[in-house]
């Protein structure tokens, strides 16, 4: 049985305008392989609290609308050089939970393309599902 998903419509939507930003082979991914996308966020996420789910939620609502305040407009209306440009300043921000926030969104969407397995040869990725058998040989 799958996950109960984590997000809304709107916050997947949200969630892959960032990743694009920071994942670009996000951009080619067809429904099928957003779908498994989906799924390995929201597997990863059933398995933490609801508290800590919630404010992941609320942190991409804040992420969203933030550029506002500087730019008027929110995050997903923004080009894509100013869209980088709110990415650095909440990675460099004052406040560690904005820091955190956006270090915790970056590892979901890091985890979601990534740990597709047909991803990794065009990324010129090869890990090691032995560990580190090779370093005890």
């Amino acid at each position: 049985m799958a996950p109960v998903s984590p997000f809304d419509e709107d916050q997947w939507e949200f969630l892959f305008a960032v990743a694009a930003r920071v994942a670009p082979p996000v951009t080619e991914f067809d429904p099928e392989r957003r779908a498994r996308f989906r799924a390995i966020i929201s597997e990863a996420l059933a398995l933490r609290p609801p508290a800590v789910v919630g404010q992941i939620g609320m942190f991409l609502g804040v992420l969203d609308r933030a550029p506002a305040l500087r730019y008027g407009r929110t995050f997903r209306a923004l080009d894509p050089a100013r869209q980088d440009a709110v990415l650095r300043w909440f990675q460099e921000a004052p406040l560690q939970k904005l820091r955190q926030g956006l270090w915790g969104v970056k590892t979901l969407v890091y985890m979601g393309t990534y740990a597709q397995t047909e991803i990794a040869p065009r990324l010129h990725y090869a890990p090691s599902f032995d560990g580190n058998v090779h370093l005890h040989a």
